[in-house]
């Protein structure tokens, strides 16, 4: 499972988001709108982008 990558791309801004929210997507590699990042297919990678799952948009 870890072999497998998963793109995550920031469609939504961060601005008026939580403190914490802000955090996660930070430490998902996010920075600016529409960057994007190529993650390991974890259980930790998946519960960060459930948590801003309505930031982001993700492909296998």
């Amino acid at each position: 499972m870890a072999d497998k990558k998963i793109k995550v791309t920031l469609v939504k801004s961060l601005i008026g988001t939580k403190q914490d929210h802000r955090a996660t997507a930070r430490g998902l590699g996010l920075r600016k709108l529409n960057s994007s990042a190529m993650l390991e297919d974890t259980p930790a990678v998946r519960g960060m982008i459930r948590k801003i799952a309505y930031l982001v948009k993700c492909e296998g």
